[in-house]
């Protein structure tokens, strides 16, 4: 009877330690990673992006200053050209011969002023022996006043000729890159009739149009940017000109900048602009790192988390107990373009502050 007893006991022991070994719960999973970075102050820019229109100052429409048919085209386009380069020639066969004729016309005054000298001289050579009379003498110097006149006179008429000849070659105002050539061989042109366009691409000059709103935020010299097709920043500037009215039409204000084009930009091209109204400095929290709530944003933060650990339970009745039930601090404002949040809020935050940018939805009460 004893041996059955002990029996019976172990047997029971051995149950009960079966049973509590079967409802032990596993343990709990060790706490998740979560990144956390420094939140530190940093620049935060007020932007506006908008389209704008390059212009070149050097850009020029060539035209003819005679009318006539063309005879030679000296240029193609795209083709890069100096100053006074010839591009277009105009038929000049009449002036090529009124330039002869005045030519000869000149010769002849010269000529002329030469027998008007040779007998001024004789006369006064007669006077002194006294064979020639004073009215001789008036009237021969009287015909090389006229005759000095007359070779003065011609000249004009050579140089004119010579002007307007000029005027049959077309040459380039100003260097740069030749657009396309509307003209062609044997086309009758005149003064009204465009031949080409010059372009000097070197330096450009945008204008952008804003709101008269944002205008008013606006003063010389504030950051301009050209982006690029990927957004990438293309070309610095900085404001040079804001208009000092308004368009009535738009209610739009007028904004230039000038730059030098390194970029392959052309006149006439439409670039998106960025324009920076504003620079401040604030702590700038990732965006991962944000939970919309309404009417603003919340940040976790790595040291109030810490603070809450191994406290007794919170009673919302209390306000120092319910600021800590919240476990996170709040920043009231909308976005930037390069961070989140209103700056003078955010400067409230200490720079040695953490936040977390990932693992947000992992985490568990008391967890870090």
């Amino acid at each position: 009877m004893r041996q059955l007893t002990i029996v019976f006991v172990c047997g029971w022991a051995a149950l009960g330690g079966c049973g509590k070994g079967a409802g032990k719960a596993p343990p709990p999973p060790p706490p998740r990673p979560v990144e956390v970075l420094a939140v530190a102050p940093a620049e935060l820019r007020s932007t506006g992006e908008y389209l704008g229109s390059l212009l070149s100052r050097g850009s020029v429409i060539v035209l003819p200053q005679v009318a006539g048919y063309v005879r030679a085209i000296h240029v193609s386009p795209g083709q890069k050209v100096a100053a006074n380069d010839p591009i277009v020639e105009i038929d000049a066969r009449e002036e090529n011969a009124a330039l002869s004729s005045a030519s000869a016309e000149a010769e002849s005054a010269k000529a002329r002023l030469g027998l008007a000298q040779q007998q001024l001289t004789r006369a006064e050579a007669l006077y002194k022996e006294g064979l020639a009379t004073a009215q001789e003498i008036d009237q021969r110097r009287a015909d090389v006043a006229a005759a000095t006149a007359a070779v003065r006179a011609a000249g004009a008429q050579v140089s004119q000729r010579q002007v307007a000849l000029s005027y049959r070659a077309i040459r380039a105002p100003i260097p740069g890159e030749v657009g396309d050539v509307t003209v062609r061989l044997g086309d009758y042109v005149t003064p009204t009739t465009p031949v080409t366009t010059i372009a000097k691409a070197q330096t450009l000059e945008l204008s952008v149009s804003v709101p008269a709103s944002r205008a008013r935020t606006l003063h010389l010299g504030a950051p301009l940017e050209v982006l690029a097709d990927d957004g990438s920043v293309a070309v610095a500037s900085a404001v040079s000109f804001i208009a000092p009215e308004v368009d009535p039409k738009t209610q739009l204000v007028e904004i230039k900048a000038t730059f030098a084009n390194d970029v392959g930009l052309r006149p006439r091209e439409l670039v998106r602009v960025r324009i920076v109204y504003e620079l401040t400095e604030a702590l700038q929290v990732p965006l991962l790192a944000i939970q919309p709530e309404q009417p603003g944003v919340r940040v976790r933060d790595r040291r109030q988390e810490r603070r809450a650990r191994g406290r007794a339970p919170a009673d919302p009745a209390r306000p120092a107990d319910r600021a800590r039930l919240r476990r996170h601090r709040r920043i009231e404002g909308g976005r930037s373009d390069r961070g989140v949040g209103d700056p003078a809020a955010a400067r409230r935050r200490g720079g040695d502050d953490r936040a977390a940018r990932c693992g947000l939805g992992q985490w568990q009460r008391g967890e870090w």
